[in-house]
This record gives C-alpha cells, sequence and structure tokens, in this order.
C-alpha cells in the first residue's frame, strides 16, 4: 500500500505538470489556428473600373469600351453593383503611348492633388485632378467604394494584384476570391505598403483600390489570352463584391503576399551611364520565382554573367518591363509573407 499511495502522488505530480505544459504550448504554439475577428464594413454601393491609365496597354481600353458597350445595351441589369466605366486617358490612348507628357499613374498622390494646377500643368496631372473629382476626392466620404485600375504589363506576372494597404480587407479578400477561382493563370499580390497619402497611382483615390496587371503582353498589342484573364478577374471581383453586399459572411484566413523591398537597376558604364548587360536568360520570365544568391541576373554585352550577391532570397517581379527602362528599374524585389484577415460582412443600419 505504502508504494501505491507513492505511485499515486507521482502520478498526479506528473499529471499537473503535463497540463501545464500543455498549456503553455496551446500559449505559444496553438495547434488550432485562432478564430478570426468578424469584422463589419460599410456596403460597397459603386465600384468604379477603369482602363487606359496607359495608353498603350490595350486590354483595359478593350475591356472597358465592351463593358461600357453591355451597359448601354442592358442597362442596370448588367452588372449587380452599379460600375462606373472610364478611360483614363484619351490623349495617350488616341496616340498609343504611354502618356503624352508625364506618367498619369504617378499623379495622384496627396500633394499632387491639393496643389493648384493651371494652363502650364502637365496634361496628364490636369488630368489625375478631373478624375479625382469624378471618382473622390482621395480620402473623403464621397470617394468610390473600390476603384479597380487595369494595367499591362511585358513581364510574365500572370494576374497580379497591386494593394497599398494590408489592412485594406476589401482588396486583399478579392484577391483571395480571385486567386480561389482562377486556375488557368497564377494569381499573386504585390503590397506597396505606403501611406495611402502617398500612394500615386489612380485605385487610390478610392476608398478601397487595387490595380490589376496582367500579363505578358507587349504594348500597343490585344492578346486574347491576356484579354480574357483580366475580363474572368474582373467578373470576379464585381461576383465578390455582390456577395459581399448580399450579406454573406466571408471567411478570412492567411493569403500569401510579397511585400516591395527594393528596385534593382540594370549595370551600367560609370561615366556614360549606357546599360552594359541584360537580363540573364534563366531570369527572363521567372518573375515571383525566388532568387537566391549566387543565382545569374545579368548578361553582359561582352558575355560576362553577372550574379545576384544579396544574403536573402528574395522574389523579382516586373523583370525586364518594358515602361521602367526610362525609370533605371530592370525588376523590382520582394518579401514573400503570409497575411491573415478576419472574415467580413456587410455593416446593416
Amino acid at each position: 500500500m505504502r508504494y501505491l499511495f507513492i505511485d499515486t502522488q507521482m502520478a498526479l505530480m506528473l499529471a499537473t505538470l503535463l497540463f501545464l505544459r500543455n498549456r503553455c504550448l496551446e500559449k505559444f504554439h496553438p495547434q488550432r489556428p485562432l478564430q478570426m475577428e468578424l469584422l463589419s464594413l460599410p456596403a460597397l454601393n459603386r465600384m468604379a473600373i477603369c482602363g487606359g491609365t496607359h495608353g498603350n496597354e490595350m486590354t483595359g481600353v478593350y475591356l472597358v469600351q465592351e463593358m461600357a458597350r453591355r451597359q448601354k445595351e442592358l442597362g442596370d441589369k448588367a452588372w449587380p453593383v452599379p460600375i462606373v466605366l472610364v478611360l483614363s486617358n484619351p490623349r495617350a490612348m488616341k496616340e498609343c503611348r504611354r502618356y503624352s507628357e508625364t506618367d498619369l499613374n504617378r499623379c495622384f498622390t496627396s500633394s499632387i492633388l491639393s496643389t493648384p494646377i493651371s494652363d502650364s500643368s502637365p496634361y496628364e496631372v490636369r488630368r489625375a485632378h478631373e478624375l479625382n473629382a469624378l471618382l473622390g476626392p482621395k480620402e473623403s466620404k464621397e470617394a468610390i467604394d473600390v476603384l479597380c485600375d487595369l494595367h499591362n504589363t511585358t513581364s510574365n506576372m500572370g494576374v497580379t494584384i497591386i494593394s497599398y494597404s494590408p489592412n485594406e480587407w476589401i482588396s486583399l479578400h478579392i484577391y483571395k476570391y480571385l486567386k480561389m477561382k482562377m486556375t488557368s493563370v497564377p494569381v499573386r499580390l504585390f503590397m506597396v505598403n505606403i501611406p495611402i497619402n502617398e500612394a500615386y497611382s489612380l485605385e487610390s483615390v478610392g476608398k478601397n483600390g487595387f490595380s490589376l496587371e496582367v500579363g505578358p503582353q507587349p504594348h500597343g498589342v490585344l492578346r486574347a489570352d491576356i484579354y480574357n484573364y483580366m475580363k474572368e478577374a474582373i467578373e470576379l471581383a464585381i461576383e465578390w463584391v455582390s456577395l459581399f453586399n448580399s450579406g454573406a459572411v466571408i471567411e478570412g484566413g492567411e493569403v500569401e503576399t510579397h511585400m516591395f523591398h527594393k528596385s534593382i537597376d540594370y549595370p551600367r558604364d560609370p561615366e556614360s551611364n549606357q546599360m552594359t548587360a541584360a537580363i540573364h536568360p534563366q531570369l527572363q520570365d521567372q518573375d515571383f520565382c525566388c532568387l537566391k544568391p549566387g543565382d545569374p541576373m545579368f548578361l553582359s554585352f561582352s558575355g560576362e554573367t553577372v550574379c545576384y550577391e544579396e544574403e536573402d532570397s528574395l522574389y523579382p517581379f516586373f523583370i525586364n518591363e518594358c515602361a521602367y527602362y526610362e525609370k533605371g528599374i530592370a525588376f523590382h524585389l520582394a518579401r514573400k509573407t503570409t497575411l491573415k484577415i478576419p472574415s467580413v460582412k456587410v455593416q446593416r443600419d
């Protein structure tokens, strides 16, 4: 009996220690995912879809024109949510150029939009003020609820959503929905992660906004496959907005994103500033693939390989984008990370 009593005491002690250990493990290393908070957000009563911000990115131009034709034919029955359709840069579209005087998609910072314009102001700056009046004003209660700006890239980026804030739940949920529904093309998220007043592109005018980059497609060219990818993405975004407005609880979870790290220029001659190398063939078209130390990055015109020498493995994108030559950018680098987004439902009065 004495030995049985000792064994019982030891068993109770071990059970207590095991219970405390498991509680600690649950606290610091939960075995089950934590339940995400359910947020009630205002209804999305108005949506804008814009194309032609860059006049030679043809998919957005033709898609907005086709949507306008359908809207004219069907009226309010065209879409389950009211949609404003905008061709953003008519002058550049007419000339089939990226812009006529300055890049329109760099004209939407709060500073530029608050600076008075004059007859000498560049056309795109004046147009930015007009678009801000139509779809904003930026950071106001009157701004459109969801703004999607359509773009093409010459880089092999599939369907890429670009957003500014890791707390912009509407855009993140739309990305999550597209990634789940679109199976014929990669769908990714690039997070710029800067304050909204510094955000420079058109989508930042809306209360919730994102741009949709689809490629590869040469500028001034229209490809049917790229058109169909963009069309599918827009239809799914509209579908998600309608689902949200219906009152359904839309589950949150984890989403993979690429956070901007820095930009890389081409190797250049120190005296003439002329490029001395091109993107290495092993890197070309490898957008969002992991770039590891020692991997080929550039191939010089004399035949030498320039390798990646950063300490961390990062993810390149907008690789060899045609429009970025003038900006001195060969590609951007991003860090891959995971964001947790809450479940959402529409807020009822």
